[in-house]
């Protein structure tokens, strides 16, 4: 009776962290998701002098300010960004993923892709529903001393930025994270 239970309460809280990244993913307008675009450039350009002159050469940046991730268990994530070619808005892109594993809680991150040659940003573009690590690998940024951007990182045609409120993340993935355009 108790493992029925625990089932029954692990599978409601599941569906409920599925619901509440899947929600959050829609929930801006988009005026509200550029600002918020504005917002999470300047905070990652402000922490990396690095990421600023990488993302002044990249042919898109795909901007993803504030992604939610829920989990217990089973775990979902949510958000929304911009799609930036020669510094304006072309398109809005949902983000969505699920996981399975060791998790509880709930987390916000922003995302900053840099699609560093024209052919990995037509590809992304051309796509129906892009997956990270399978459309295209994501090789994710990591600085070094003084804010210094790892060499052969720099030299990848697709460049992530993870980061929240207390700095860059690091060693995460975005393998399995689907990217598809926004009705807008």
């Amino acid at each position: 009776m108790a493992v029925m239970s625990y089932a029954r309460t692990f599978s409601l809280v599941a569906l409920l962290a599925l619901a509440f990244a899947a929600q959050t993913a829609t929930a801006a307008t988009k005026q509200e998701v550029e600002a918020f675009a504005d917002e999470a450039l300047q905070k990652l350009y402000a922490e990396s002098p690095a990421a600023k002159k990488l993302a002044a050469r990249a042919r898109g940046i795909l901007i993803l300010p504030r992604v939610w991730k829920a989990g217990f268990g089973v775990g979902g994530e949510g958000g929304e960004g911009v799609l930036r070619v020669g510094g304006r808005t072309v398109e809005l892109y949902l983000l969505t993923g699920g996981s399975f594993g060791l998790q509880v809680g709930v987390q916000r991150k922003s995302v900053v892709i840099l699609f560093m040659d024209a052919e990995a940003l037509s590809k992304f573009r051309q796509s129906e529903g892009w997956k990270a690590g399978v459309d295209g690998s994501v090789a994710i940024a990591t600085l070094g001393a003084g804010g210094s951007l790892d060499t052969k990182t720099a030299q990848e045609p697709i460049i992530g930025f993870v980061f929240s409120n207390k700095g860059l993340m690091y060693n995460l993935s975005l393998e399995g994270t689907k990217l598809t355009k926004r009705k807008k």
